[in-house]
Formats: structure tokens, C-alpha cells, sequence
């Protein structure tokens, strides 16, 4: 991340723009505009964000779309702003590898806070990099990258986190709504099944046959990553 942070605005309202403005300026990160879903992912390309705000309802391409398209390639922070406020925008934003959300109509004030600690949680997971290897399997925070028997796991930053997180705490079982404290930073007002998906995910694309290693479901509690 540079030293003076880049937010990209991504919302077709003008006002919107233009009221985050005010509070970017005010905490001196630079920003640039984008209006609909196609010039967002432009500009992501053409100025290198170190985090996106991200509006769900934008012409051309929608913002979930948008944030498909981002993370098959990079993990920028991104935090959805929504107006519907509906649970199955903010599920799905998570699942996609949203970082946060906010629901409009929302403070400016609480989009500078979202956005400062937002950018600290990523500062911190790049600090405390590390590589884990279990029997075949690397998890490397340094790229974000999985590999099972040296084949690279196409994976999403977060699953990429969660794996990384229940690895590095073996055989201790973490519940889904630590899971959402520690990756996504907040708590987590709907329920938790965003973890669920995303340990599916996970563990269909790590699958090994005879591997010592697994992810194990614990009843009503949560996951654990075994070895042995």
C-alpha cells in the first residue's frame, strides 16, 4: 500500500462522489471517480487502488459483477455499498471477497472508519505474512497463493484467510462468528452460512485423497483445521 492511500469511488450518484470527496480530502488519501461498472474496472486498472467503495446498483456491469471480475486477479480491499439492504446483497458481496459492507443511506464519517480499518486489517495480514505447509499443501500469505502436491488452487483472498487461519491455529476449533470477526473484520449481524459456503469452497478445491491433513466440521460450533 502506498503511503498516502488511494480510494477509488465506484457509485453512479454524483452526490455520493462528491460528499466522500469532502471526508478523502479531509484524511488526505487521494481518490479517484468511477460512475458504472465498466469504467470501475478501468480505473482499477488504470489507478492501482489500495481500496475500492464499490456501489451494487451501477449501469453497465453491476457492482457484484464488478467484484468478480476484480478478484480473479487481485485482492484490493473492497467494501460494498448497498441501498437494498437486503441480507442476500451483503451474503453474497462476502462471498464474492468483499472486505466489508456498508447500507445506504450511510454517514460519511462511517465510511472513513469502515475504510481506516479496513486498510489497517490488510496492513496487519501483510506484516504477519507467513508460509504454512502441511503434507502437500502450502498456504502462502505473502501471495495469497494455495498449492496442493505443487499445483497452484485457484482461490479467493478470503478463502485464502480463512484457510490460512484455521491452518496456523491446529486442531482448535473456531466458531463461525470468530471466523467473521477475524477475517472480516466486524460483527457479522445476519447469520453466519457466508462460512459455510466459503469452507465448501475451500474444501472442494483442496481436495486430496490420502492427504494427514482435513478441515473438520464441529456440530453446531464450528471448524477446525486436523493433522495427522
Amino acid at each position: 500500500m502506498s503511503q498516502t492511500p488511494h480510494i477509488l469511488i465506484c457509485d453512479d450518484d454524483p452526490i455520493v462522489h462528491e460528499s466522500l470527496t469532502l471526508y478523502l480530502d479531509s484524511e488526505h488519501y487521494t481518490h479517484s471517480d468511477a460512475y458504472d461498472g465498466a469504467e470501475s474496472l478501468q480505473k482499477v486498472e488504470e489507478s492501482k487502488p489500495d481500496l475500492i467503495l464499490l456501489d451494487v446498483m451501477m449501469p453497465e456491469m453491476s457492482g457484484l459483477d464488478v467484484c468478480r471480475e476484480v478478484r480473479k486477479t487481485l485482492s484490493t480491499p473492497i467494501i460494498i455499498l448497498t441501498a437494498k439492504g437486503e441480507e442476500i446483497d451483503r451474503v453474497l458481496g462476502l462471498e464474492l471477497g468483499a472486505d466489508d459492507y456498508i447500507v445506504k443511506p450511510f454517514s460519511p464519517r462511517e465510511v472513513i472508519a469502515r475504510i481506516k480499518a479496513v486498510l489497517r486489517r490488510t496492513a496487519d495480514t501483510n506484516e504477519s505474512a507467513s508460509v504454512l505447509r502441511f503434507d502437500g499443501l502450502e498456504i502462502n500469505m505473502d501471495n495469497y497463493t494455495v498449492k496442493v502436491n505443487g499445483e497452484n488452487i485457484p482461490c479467493t483472498p478470503k478463502e485464502v484467510e480463512i484457510l490460512h487461519l484455521l491452518a496456523s491455529h491446529s486442531g482448535q476449533v473456531m466458531g463461525r462468528d470468530q471466523i467473521l470477526q477475524l477475517i472480516w473484520g466486524y460483527d457479522y449481524n445476519g447469520d453466519s452460512r457466508t462460512v459455510d459456503t466459503h469452507i465448501k469452497r475451500i474444501r472442494q478445491k483442496i481436495s486430496c485423497d490420502n492427504a494427514s491433513w482435513s478441515i473438520q466440521t464441529v456440530y453446531s460450533v464450528g471448524y477446525k483445521f486436523e493433522v495427522g
